[in-house]
């Protein structure tokens, strides 16, 4: 399901026309400020092992064409790179960035979609052009267009491979990089030429992103600097009209020898990952633009938390620079706008890859295959709508908002807590990754699940219950949710929770000054050990409120709140109905086994049946079952002192019993309290 969000920003500019630079600015063909803020298409043209979950055997692009080719042979691996191209990136996925607000996108493109390798041209010194790489940006272009917003190009993977980091232009060490090679150069220069010549009239084409993190010994950067200048000439002898971006050395950050700017129409571009989001961590940057007057733009950023890309883009917004997030698709994502869903079959064949399993037949693993490159669609993708209203609603706001409807009663997952930032929606003691030089990297979601905010989250081990639970809770952690009561009434709440430790508390706060009571937290045997505790009753009007989970001590896990109203508990049985016969509610009802001793569970006959009475808990299993009695017509009553079916005393929480009479059945809940 496509995620609805659209709303518009300040600096999203949809006027039109070329844009070029003024000064420290970027403005369109109407002298308006543009701010691009964008999207890049990793692992469309060019894949990257961490976003294949294949690191650990083929960071690189060769080496993962390589292992499928091993398994399923050359034509079998073009074919599943020729529906992968064709799926990962079409135009409802650029119709729904412009409808998500975004006003750019940035293509990393793979030279080897465009031109052949400089080994296998035909002669030394030629360059064969190859269709696809055009048609696939012609598409593209043709979609942005629609949409109004801006195309940059991005020579992600030059010819020859432009870093010693294998996975980011597909470097092959074997072969000579971009800078070993004339002949790689040439080729560079030669490919800017012919797609300036291509797009020089195409006012959508927002510029040229040269070459993509460059990371590499070049003393001085003249060579990286002599190869930008000839690439800047290729292109102005055949189109004067767009922007041209010069990224630094070292991963596009090192910008010494390449200023001042060369041409007149010129930006540079630096990206942004692990480091702190204040002004003194982009001073050096700001530095560049005041010092050499051109403008600057984040051509990349992203893989971190929600807080993190809200607090990025808000010091973005505050010095006027333009950003692109990075990536829109990877595999099992929680840091991206979508993720790419694996298949079992998908995961047989990185178990073989990573030498844990057999290996599978041509016809399996080709099927595998190419069910992925079906999951790459966006419509079979899950859209991650906490980190798009991370980036585009949570740096303009700091309401927060429902994850979810939420209505009770009923059930509230603990993961479902409201979109918002941290000490708004949550509070987390490790909500982002700052780590620099000298630090460790910091998770700031441990379980790497569900969704990108300072949260914890991980499965919660109980198949028969909710998939995701709240881990790694710490004491003073909170979190937030916004639900409506569907009615008026008197609520008894109830948590299942989980752990081994025998001091844990757990405290509910109702529209901000309804507290209940804190509720302490035994040890249920076991981090996944699900069980129930009841915490307490609360009145509600009908309506919108609040409810602010506060873990006052650690030892738990949480995935659930029950909401269940007093009427529900509490109606008096009726005489009959048309089956024969009335279930009641049991009485007293929250059931006590320290107070009362034992429940009544009253029911009546229009004539005499065989009845048998079973106990279940909320995931639905028989925790007590009564053999089956024949009872005559009436008024009729069973009594359950508490105890399973092994004798064990059962914890507090939420029940269900389930009357059987003859043919016919009737179920109903009923409240146990410690």
């Amino acid at each position: 399901i496509l995620f609805a969000f659209s709303f518009l920003l300040p600096g999203f500019v949809f006027s039109g026309g070329f844009l070029k630079t003024e000064n420290q600015k970027i403005i369109n063909e109407q002298g308006e400020d543009v701010i691009l803020k964008g999207i890049g298409l990793g692992g469309w043209m060019l894949q990257e092992g961490y976003m294949m979950q294949t690191a650990s055997f083929a960071s690189s692009q060769y080496e993962l064409k390589q292992k499928i080719s091993e398994l399923i042979g050359e034509q079998g691996m073009n074919d599943f790179y020729d529906l992968w191209l064709a799926n990962h990136c079409r135009k409802i996925d650029i119709d729904s960035l412009a409808r998500w607000g975004f006003n750019s996108v940035r293509l990393p493109m793979h030279y080897n979609l465009f031109t052949l390798p400089i080994e296998q041209e035909p002669r030394p010194g030629t360059n064969t052009w190859l269709d696809k790489g055009f048609e696939l940006t012609d598409s593209l272009l043709s979609w942005c267009a629609a949409n109004e917003i801006y195309l940059i190009l991005d020579l992600h993977a030059a010819p020859g491979g432009q870093g010693y980091e294998v996975s980011i232009s597909d470097y092959d060490p074997s072969k000579p990089s971009l800078w070993e090679s004339q002949s790689n150069r040439d080729k560079t220069v030669a490919l800017w030429r012919k797609l300036a010549q291509r797009y020089a009239d195409e006012p959508w084409i927002g510029g040229y992103d040269l070459i993509n993190e460059v990371n590499w010994n070049l003393p001085g950067n003249i060579l990286l600097k002599n190869l930008y200048q000839e690439i800047t000439n290729a292109i102005r002898d055949v189109d004067s009209k767009h922007i041209i971006f010069i990224e630094g050395n070292w991963f596009a950050n090192e910008f010494s020898g390449l200023t001042p700017p060369w041409d007149d129409n010129m930006a540079y571009s630096f990206h942004k990952y692990w480091n702190y989001n204040k002004k003194s961590d982009i001073q050096w940057v700001l530095d560049i633009r005041n010092t050499q007057n051109v403008p600057l733009w984040c051509g990349e950023s992203g893989e971190n938390s929600n807080v993190w890309y809200t607090d990025a883009i808000k010091l973005f917004d505050q010095y006027s620079i333009g950003w692109s997030w990075w990536p829109m698709k990877k595999i099992e994502s929680i840091s991206g706008l979508t993720s790419i869903q694996k298949s079992a079959g998908y995961q047989t064949l990185l178990d073989y890859w990573n030498g844990n399993g057999s290996k599978p037949s041509v016809d399996y693993a080709t099927t595998a295959l190419m069910e992925l490159a079906e999951k790459a669609k966006l419509e079979n993708c899950i859209i991650n709508s906490d980190v798009l209203d991370a980036m585009m609603r949570q740096t303009i706001s700091n309401e927060t908002r429902p994850f979810r409807k939420l209505r009770v009663p009923g059930v509230i997952a603990a993961v479902d807590y409201d979109l918002g930032t941290q000490d708004k929606a949550y509070f987390d003691r490790q909500y982002a990754d700052y780590h620099v030089s000298g630090s460790d990297f910091t998770a700031w979601n441990n379980g790497w699940i569900y969704r990108n905010d300072g949260v914890d989250i991980e499965l919660s081990g109980d198949d028969k219950g909710p998939e995701y639970s709240i881990g790694w809770i710490e004491a003073g952690e909170w979190l937030k949710y916004s639900f409506v009561s569907e009615k008026t009434d008197s609520f008894l709440i109830s948590a299942r929770l989980a752990g081994p430790e025998t001091d844990g508390a757990l405290q509910l706060i109702f529209d901000e000054n309804n507290i209940l009571p804190t509720v302490n937290v035994g040890s249920t045997g076991g981090w996944h050990a699900w069980d129930s505790l009841y915490l307490g009753k609360v009145y509600l009007e009908r309506g919108a409120h609040e409810l602010k989970t506060i873990f006052k001590n650690s030892g738990f896990n949480f995935d659930q709140i029950y909401f269940l109203a007093s009427n529900e508990v509490e109606q008096p049985p009726s005489e009959q109905d048309s089956t024969g016969f009335t279930l009641a509610q049991n009485f007293p009802n929250p059931f006590s086994k320290h107070l009362s001793g034992v429940v009544n569970i009253p029911f009546y006959l229009k004539k005499a049946y065989p009845v048998k009475l079973s106990i279940f808990d909320v995931n639905g299993r028989l925790v007590k079952s009564f053999s089956k009695k024949y009872y005559g017509q009436g008024r009729q009553k069973i009594k359950w002192d508490g105890l399973t079916n092994s004798g064990n005393h059962l914890a507090s929480g939420i029940y269900f019993y389930r009357l059987k009479a003859g043919s016919v059945s009737r179920t109903k809940k009923m409240i146990m309290l410690q």
